[in-house]
């Protein structure tokens, strides 16, 4: 049995305070390679021309695709409690927004 297993084969997850406070973010860019996916969420302010990446996640295309289906599960059992959210258009994000190589 692994050690951060318990009897009953569950997970024993440990949450750290600076991590369960969370990360704000209003818009997430998505990008993949044949083995990865990559979000990176951001925090974009009204009239601020520059925003940083606060978050980088890195998934297997396995795990991506797991994390599609459990946020669907859990948008439809919220419209269901509290009906539909409402997906109001958002303006285009400028072409030279996000991370750029250096070399």
């Amino acid at each position: 049995m692994d050690e951060n297993q318990n009897e009953d084969g569950q997970i024993n997850i440990e949450l750290d305070e600076s991590v369960a406070e969370g990360t704000y973010s209003n818009l997430a860019i998505i990008n993949h390679s044949v083995s990865e996916f990559i979000i990176d969420f951001i925090n974009v302010m009204p009239g601020v021309p520059k925003a940083k990446v606060k978050s980088r996640i890195i998934l297997t295309p396995q795990h991506a695709k797991r994390l599609t289906k459990a946020l669907l599960d859990n948008v439809k059992r919220f419209e269901q409690a509290h009906g539909e959210i409402k997906d109001y258009e958002q303006p285009p994000i400028p072409m030279n927004f996000g991370p750029t190589g250096e070399a």
